[in-house]
């Protein structure tokens, strides 16, 4: 890699740890409004302190972040569908790279549908991605999308859409977390994984176990959005998801950390790890 290109990734995933909390709030891209990001400024300014990147549409950022704002920005580059369409695997690329270097991006995000008609563009359109980001020193994210159809995140399809995400050159995968092979999913893959939070669970509990469960199978971080600002203390909760990436804390630790958060009337740092805005 290209010293640009390893600066941007180290920005994101942090050397001291080798691990990431990324915070996604890009889901009007495809979703408009939803619940808790209505308003995309009130929802991202109390928890930028605690995220290692922020993965988001380039409307949001320049209308949403400040530019003085001091965290590594993870810019979605494709779309094209809504949740009026059925086929929510009909993603182009929808962002040039020459407006991802304007913005000063860590590194840029798209989807890509293995097993869906689409399959052939997103993977041509991930290549395509992939050489303008080693040309200008931008890493890809490979996201392996899985549109409405959420009974495939079995460990066999998801190490098919990863492995195949890393082979076109994505520098690195954003994946969904499986019960049974998950590790599997991981030694198959070449290049780092981190988690897809996935929809709103029941419990904030259960996204902590999840995040837990995944980086002891070997995923270097979480790029979680509706477990966070849905939450009914998010703060709280990203600052529990730090502490079991970068502290490595169980699951009863990292629900400590969550209780004294809301008990707190200023929040401490947020991890042994300096945050982006230290």
């Amino acid at each position: 890699m290209d010293w640009g290109l390893k600066n941007r990734l180290s920005r994101m995933i942090k050397p001291a740890t080798g691990r990431s909390v990324m915070l996604a709030v890009d889901h009007g891209y495809f979703m408009g409004p939803t619940h808790g990001l209505e308003n995309p400024r009130t929802t991202i300014a109390p928890l930028l302190p605690y995220c290692d990147a922020l993965a988001l549409t380039r409307g949001v950022l320049r209308q949403c972040v400040e530019p003085t704002a001091d965290v590594p920005i993870l810019l979605r580059v494709s779309g094209g569908a809504s949740v009026l369409t059925e086929d929510l695997s009909h993603e182009d690329l929808t962002t040039s790279m020459d407006d991802a270097v304007r913005l000063n991006v860590a590194g840029v995000a798209m989807s890509v549908f293995v097993g869906s008609a689409h399959e052939h563009a997103t993977l041509v359109n991930l290549g395509k991605l992939v050489d303008e980001g080693e040309r200008l020193g931008v890493p890809v994210v490979g996201i392996t999308a899985v549109g409405k159809e959420l009974q495939k995140r079995d460990a066999r399809y998801l190490s098919l859409a990863s492995r195949l995400c890393a082979e076109m050159g994505a520098h690195v995968i954003k994946t969904y977390y499986c019960e049974e092979g998950f590790d599997k999913v991981v030694d198959g893959c070449p290049a780092p994984i981190v988690v897809a939070g996935g929809p709103k669970f029941n419990s904030d509990k259960e996204a902590l176990e999840l995040a837990h469960h995944a980086l002891e199978l070997g995923a270097v971080g979480v790029d979680m959005g509706r477990n966070i600002w849905q939450s009914e203390h998010p703060v709280a909760m990203i600052r529990a998801i730090r502490a079991i990436v970068h502290d490595k804390a169980t699951v009863k630790e990292a629900l400590d950390v969550m209780a004294e958060a809301k008990r707190s009337t200023v929040a401490p740092v947020a991890s042994r790890v300096p945050s982006p805005t230290a």
